[in-house]
């Protein structure tokens, strides 16, 4: 029946001009700001991203939810999150079973599928809804929002338990073994492969190896204020914001850095911050450098992106769950204290904390607002794309500015896999692929989005964009063309076009059931 399948898929993909299905590798990584990597404008050090993009493309216009799993549930289903779950619209509810999932799909043309990582689209009670009951073949990670780094809760190997990894094992570190189970699958694997690599870098807690966090030692001395003029400046040189955008202001909360009265603890925030980022960039790296070695890279489409905004949450000492511990799983047994206390410096497990206001606003530099909201700082993401035997070296380095969504990715990698988007989902998938834009034609650019959830609502109509920071009636307008910041809101200017927007925003949210 394989074999069947796998001949369907090839005779679908002579159209597109080959008859051998790429590799898929999808990676993508948690609560980072759009200017975080070095190919956007940061001072992280992301030299695998960086290299995939400068042989690849840079999407600059590429939106996704402004939460985790709003996104991951686009990601799975091509549609937007209010269309997937059964209930509220909390992953806790489970995904509706008519739903077809992206590796349910592929599975359709032959692919293996794996994942390892994050899932964030069930309980950990809701076997029905994990990764191995929703198209993948082999699942290695946990399915929850949060981990421990050195203890992830809910570790498993599809259905088996996996925690006894971590017990008494001070060597444990999840971006680590996440990267050494996929490598682990491919080279079980069959026929053409789906790889979605969910890495919880760099979601809080503020989690790092000695040795990562200290090579960025005094890399953020400067603070926040000068570091956001650096990145602004070279995003400008990059390429990846147009050079009329105004650098948004420093989130009135935080103080300028020259009155910041615990420097040491801040800088050692982004230091840990910065730690992950780099951990899960050297991880990548394994992974590419198998596909070079299998002779595989070249017929691999990679894509990398993140899944909304840097977070500004400042976490206090009683924000604990299923994910903490009261001690250290090293065999030490080390109290944990939680909470982003001054005088606990983070990176050990014994600490846990999150990097708050002030970094989360350079990381989203120039953009307002984060995680939680809908505004460019929330919903703006990088989107990497590699594929060396499609895309030619002539358009290596490019930028792409077509208005996309991470709805876009189903029936993108659907198309590339010979499959008919129209024909995979019983529910019509809601975006639109993008492998035009890979091969150097024009996609529609005229798109209308949508966006609710947690903190935020919007539409964004061509350049105009409608939102709301709060679940009240304030809403406020933009024309992002001229002011991709945010800064200038035109709703007294534009009554027609408010009252417009505002309307398709009521339909949109009257559709759903």
């Amino acid at each position: 029946m394989k074999s069947l399948i796998c001949l369907t898929g090839c005779l679908a993909l002579a159209p597109l001009g080959w008859t051998e299905p790429p590799n898929i590798l999808l990676v993508i990584s948690d609560d980072m700001g759009y200017s975080d990597p070095g190919c956007y404008g940061g001072e992280i050090r992301t030299p695998q991203l960086d290299a995939l993009a400068a042989e690849g493309l840079r999407f600059t216009n590429f939106y996704v939810n402004n939460m985790c799993f709003p996104t991951r549930a686009s990601l799975m289903t091509g549609l937007y999150p209010k269309s997937v779950f059964l209930k509220s619209g909390n992953p806790e509810d489970g995904m509706a079973s008519q739903n077809t999932t992206l590796p349910e799909a592929l599975k359709r043309a032959g692919y293996s599928t794996f994942m390892a990582g994050k899932w964030h689209l069930s309980s950990h009670t809701d076997t029905a809804n994990q990764p191995h009951n929703r198209g993948f073949d082999k699942y290695y990670g946990s399915v929850e929002g949060t981990v421990d780094y050195f203890a992830p809760a809910y570790l498993q190997l599809n259905d088996e338990n996996r925690e006894w990894e971590w017990r008494d094992n001070p060597d444990y570190y999840y971006t680590d073994r996440l990267t050494d189970n996929a490598i682990g699958f491919l080279k079980d694997s069959e026929g053409p492969f789906f790889l979605y690599l969910a890495y919880n870098a760099a979601h809080w807690p503020l989690h790092a190896l000695p040795e990562d966090i200290a090579r960025y030692k005094g890399t953020f001395s400067r603070g926040w204020d000068e570091l956001r003029q650096e990145r602004y400046q070279r995003m400008l040189k990059l390429g990846v914001i147009e050079p009329h955008w105004k650098l948004s202001d420093r989130n009135p909360d935080v103080p300028a850095w020259e009155d910041e009265p615990h420097k040491a603890w801040q800088e050692r925030r982004m230091e840990v911050y910065a730690a992950q980022v780099t951990s899960m960039d050297r991880n990548i790296a394994r992974v590419v450098d198998y596909l070079k070695q299998t002779g595989q890279y070249e017929n691999t489409l990679i894509l990398y992106m993140h899944d909304n905004g840097g977070c500004h949450v400042e976490y206090d000492p009683k924000r604990t769950g299923s994910w903490t511990k009261p001690y250290t799983t090293d065999g030490r047994k080390t109290p944990i204290i939680p909470g982003n206390l001054p005088e606990n410096m983070p990176g050990p497990q014994s600490v846990w904390q999150s990097y708050g206001y002030g970094w989360a606003n350079l990381s989203n530099t120039p953009f307002r607002n984060y995680k939680q909201f809908d505004h460019e700082g929330g919903t703006r993401s990088p989107l990497i794309v590699s594929w060396p035997a499609r895309i030619p070296g002539s358009r290596s380095g490019n930028l792409i500015h077509q208005v996309s969504h991470a709805i876009d990715l189903m029936p993108t990698l659907l198309e590339v896999a010979g499959l008919d988007p129209i024909q995979q989902n019983p529910v019509p998938l809601q975006g639109q692929s993008l492998f035009r834009n890979f091969i150097g034609q024009d996609s529609d650019t005229d798109r209308t989005l949508y966006w609710q959830h947690s903190r935020g609502r919007a539409v964004r109509e061509g350049d105009w964009k409608l939102v709301s920071p709060d679940k009240g009636d304030s809403w406020e307008l933009y024309n992002l063309g001229a002011d991709g910041t945010e800064m200038r809101d035109l709703s007294a200017e534009s009554p027609e076009r408010f009252q417009k927007m505002k309307r398709m925003h009521e339909q949109w949210m009257k559709s759903f059931p």
